[in-house]
């Protein structure tokens, strides 16, 4: 289903009426969706629906996922967490995982990009390079 332009205008509106100091306030979600499906205005799916995008794509820019080969220690979790916290700014949801395929190092991904300092990769690049 194709998305109109009015539509997506205001989706768009409706999402950043959902941002509290910057940050996307999951109640005034909640809110948005409760009134738009309450009043239904004209194209309220298609609005819905692109405002559903929108709040995902947020939520994977705010989702930072750490992995690496051993558990990390407290001190390390938490340098991690503020330098991630400086880059990204402040309402970064981060998960720590243990990943042993990485043989050593961090993979970190936080929404689309991805940061990949393990030994694996280091080896599948030296392999390329034969």
């Amino acid at each position: 289903m194709k998305v109109s332009k009015q539509a997506r205008r205001e989706a768009k509106e409706l999402f950043r009426d959902c941002f509290a100091n910057g940050v996307m306030d999951d109640n005034r979600v909640r809110q948005v969706i409760s009134k738009v499906a309450e009043l239904k205005p004209r194209g309220y799916i298609m609005i819905l629906s692109h405002f559903q995008r929108l709040v995902k794509l947020e939520v994977e820019r705010r989702t930072a996922r750490v992995e690496s080969a051993a558990m990390l220690s407290p001190e390390l979790q938490a340098e991690v967490t503020n330098n991630l916290n400086r880059i990204y700014g402040q309402g970064l949801s981060i998960s720590f995982a243990q990943n042993p395929a990485l043989l050593g190092g961090l993979r970190i991904k936080v929404g689309s990009d991805v940061y990949d300092g393990s030994v694996q990769a280091r080896l599948e690049r030296l392999e390329e390079s034969f």
